[in-house]
């Protein structure tokens, strides 16, 4: 009788295992938090967030505006859209499409307060990211685990 029931008890058990196996195996891979492509044209990376990383990192994103500054035509951005590299140039991450984010050369004439005034930069109307500026840059270097 004994041999009977540690029959069952072993194939009750390698039943159990098989179905957790097989639940681990009908899982759907978790996305990377980001994946970085560079763009032939530019040289520059595209930075593709996965909906969760986009969330945690709080990001938040605001239109470049054109006005009228001293009677020329000039983009505004907010200052914490500005990023600067370690040679000094200064860049903005566009947000050109949904979870998608590209480091945009920016030429600022003058800080205004809290605004950037641009000679040139992203265009009007384009979305630039105001919040998890520092983090993209991070990612695209491979700082912090994020590359």
């Amino acid at each position: 009788m004994k041999i009977v029931t540690r029959s069952i008890v072993l194939t009750v058990g390698a039943a159990m295992l098989a179905a957790c196996a097989a639940s681990v195996a009908d899982t759907p891979p978790t996305p990377p938090p980001v994946v970085i492509e560079e763009q032939a044209d530019s040289g520059l990376s595209r930075l593709t967030l996965s909906p969760r990383a986009a969330e945690r990192l709080g990001i938040e994103t605001v239109e470049v505006v054109e006005e009228l500054v001293d009677g020329a035509s000039r983009l505004l951005i907010p200052y914490a859209a500005i990023v600067y590299d370690a040679d000094g140039a200064t860049w903005a991450y566009t947000n050109p499409e949904a979870l998608v984010f590209v480091r945009a050369p920016i030429t600022v004439e003058r800080i205004d307060g809290d605004l950037a005034v641009l000679a040139n930069g992203p265009p009007a109307g384009m979305l630039v990211v105001t919040v998890g500026v520092p983090e993209l840059y991070g990612a695209e270097h491979g700082v912090g685990g994020g590359h």
